[in-house]
Formats: C-alpha cells, sequence, structure tokens
C-alpha cells in the first residue's frame, strides 16, 4: 500500500472492512461453499459532514463492525463478533486503523497535488480480500479507486500492478519499485486465509448457518423474463437458464448479489428473449445453492407473473434498495456496538495476529 514518503507507493499493509455499502456492491460472484474476508478504507477530503477517514469489515459479505476517524474507535456492530474476547487482536486492530487514518489523510492531499487539485471533494478508496473454497483453493484480489473510478489493481499471477487509466500509470510506476505487489500478494495469500478462518470459527452459528432462498419467475417486459432469488444465506448462489434442457448463455445477464435488511441477500438474471420464442421452447430458470438438498427448477411457462404482480415485486425491490442506500450513509449512526480495543477486522499487514 502507500507508505508515507513523498512518493505515493505501496507499503504491503493493510486494508479493513468499509460498511454494508461496500460489502453489499461489491460482492464477487463465489463458488457454493465459500467464507469471505473483504476489507475497505475510504478517505474523503475535509469540509463536509463525513469522516475523513473510514474502515469497514465483512465476512461472508455481513459487515461485522467499523472504524472512523470521527470515533477514533472500533465498533464491532455483528451480534457473532462481539464474543469473540481475543483482547490482543482486537488491540491490534484498533492500533493499525488509527494509523491507516494519518497514513490516508497524508495520501490524498498528495494525490490531489499529484493531479493538479486544489479543492473541491475527492475520495481515495481501497478493497481486498480473500475467499476460502470448500476444496481448499483460496483466491484473493486488492484494488484501489480515486473519486469514485478505477485508479489501479493488483494483479495476482503476474505480481504487478494494472493502471486503470493514464493518471495510475504513474502511481504504478512508483509502486512497481518498491515490494508492495509481494508483501500483498503474501497477505492475501496466507495472513488473510488465517483471519477468515479465524472469523468463521468465531461466527460459526451464524456464518455457517443455511436459510433457503425463495424463487420467483415474472415478466418485465415484453422481451425480458427475470429469475430473482432473494432470502438466502451465505451469499454464493447460482442462477442459470437452460433452453429445452439444453444450458442457454447467450441474452443472460447475471446481476450482483445484494444484501436485503436481515443479513439475507437476493439475485436476480435476466433473460432476453422473444414472447414467439417463449412460446416456442421451453425455457427453465434453475437455482443452486448450498441450502438446497437439489437445484430448483423452475419453468418459465408455468411461472410468469402478469404486469399488476410485477408492479408489487418491483415496489418492493426498489424500496429495499432505497432502504440499503439509507442505511450506507446512517450505518454509523446507528446502534453503537461493543467496542474493542482493535479495529472491527484484521488489516493487510506485513504479520498475522490471527
Amino acid at each position: 500500500m502507500l507508505s508515507n514518503n513523498v512518493n505515493i507507493s505501496g507499503s504491503g499493509e493493510s486494508f479493513t472492512c468499509l460498511c454494508q455499502l461496500q460489502c453489499s456492491l461489491l460482492l464477487k460472484e463465489t463458488q457454493l461453499s465459500t467464507h469471505s474476508l473483504d476489507y475497505y478504507f475510504t478517505g474523503v477530503t475535509p469540509g463536509i459532514k463525513t469522516p475523513e477517514f473510514t474502515a469497514v469489515g465483512c465476512v461472508d459479505g455481513l459487515q461485522g463492525g467499523f472504524y472512523d476517524s470521527n470515533v477514533k474507535e472500533v465498533v464491532l456492530t455483528a451480534d457473532w463478533i462481539k464474543d469473540d474476547d481475543d483482547v490482543e487482536h482486537w488491540t491490534l486492530q484498533e492500533l493499525e486503523a488509527q494509523s491507516f487514518e494519518d497514513l490516508y489523510k497524508f495520501e490524498l492531499p498528495h494525490l490531489m497535488k499529484l493531479f493538479n487539485q486544489t479543492g473541491g471533494i475527492h475520495t481515495w478508496q481501497r478493497k481486498f480480500g480473500c475467499e476460502l473454497h470448500d476444496d481448499g483453493s483460496i483466491t484473493g484480489y486488492s484494488q484501489y479507486a480515486y473519486d469514485g473510478e478505477d485508479f489501479i489493481r493488483l494483479d495476482l499471477n503476474t505480481v504487478s500492478w494494472i493502471a486503470a487509466n493514464d493518471k495510475a500509470v504513474i502511481i504504478k510506476q512508483e509502486w512497481d519499485q518498491t515490494p508492495t505487489a509481494f508483501n500483498q500478494k503474501n497477505f492475501l495469500e496466507n495472513d488473510c486465509i488465517l483471519c477468515t478462518k479465524k472469523y468463521v470459527d468465531v461466527g460459526k452459528a451464524t456464518l455457517e448457518g443455511k436459510v433457503r432462498p425463495k424463487v420467483f419467475l415474472y415478466q418485465r417486459d415484453s422481451s425480458e423474463v427475470v429469475c430473482h432469488a432473494t432470502g438466502f444465506f451465505p451469499k454464493a448462489l447460482m442462477i442459470s437458464w437452460q433452453k429445452n434442457g439444453e444450458d442457454l448463455h447467450e441474452d443472460v445477464d447475471l446481476r450482483e448479489t445484494l444484501p436485503n435488511l436481515d443479513d439475507t441477500f437476493q439475485k436476480k438474471s435476466i433473460l432476453t428473449v422473444s414472447p414467439e420464442e417463449l412460446d416456442k421452447h421451453n425455457y427453465t430458470c434453475i437455482v443452486q445453492h448450498i441450502s438446497l438438498e437439489k437445484e430448483m427448477v423452475l419453468q418459465v411457462n408455468n411461472h410468469r407473473v402478469s404486469a399488476g404482480g410485477l408492479i408489487g415485486i418491483v415496489i418492493a425491490a426498489a424500496v429495499t434498495v432505497l432502504l440499503v442506500v439509507v442505511v450506507i450513509f446512517v450505518w454509523k449512526k446507528k446502534q453503537p456496538g461493543k467496542r474493542r480495543n482493535a479495529s472491527n477486522f484484521n488489516m493487510l499487514k506485513l504479520s498475522s495476529d490471527c
């Protein structure tokens, strides 16, 4: 990651998870049995009613806690993590959160100077995380954004930085001269996985629970059929389509997984097909989830919903999304949670305390 010298260069240190905003909007497609740990940092220029630095941690897509520059301490928001009494671990996390706050207050002005920006509202964000799959395989990622736009990311295969735009090239050149990429790769493939196991063990009653999805099929307009699964946990769920018993991949739009307000998730896939094709062929939506003994198969012709029924579904979905957006902005003002002498989740360090 960024170091404290004048040149912005990665230091291989870490992240902490941001908030339900990040935990939800940045969910990745995963295997059906996967545990994940995601971290997010956000730095904002001073002058608005938002903390200059915010860090949030998420396990399996669920927010565990946060730290911000106004509160100056860690707030654990999830019941399943509050009972962890590893005081040393949480103390180290809070100290790291405070050090990253200082770092961000240096980095953001330096980026502005680099881009000849003298004022205005600007943001510097990072997200990273790892996944532990049931077969023992692991995956990870590390990405940065400036003013809400993709900026630079780590390619774990080549252990090098990939600039997303021309402005990021100068940062890539600086970071390529440091061991940042190797340090972050090491963290993602080792310490991050250890921490994932720790948090899953602490919260196993919640994180290893299973809730079956409810699945609805409806026609959004004359050429789109939507297969919508909701109310499921954990977040990994697959939606696929078949035409006359054969897998169908064309004209399919699989959307990102989104959170519900009850710590379950929702996901939809949209099939674009003409009314004539619908009447002529047999289309089915197939849903796979770890809570199901066997996959759910819904035939489109048997489940198509009228326009009136669709309106209710759309309104409900819109209200859910609106509430999620509201939660994004007020989460830090909600229940104070339980304070630990440390940050909510382990940050991207060179050594692990998990």
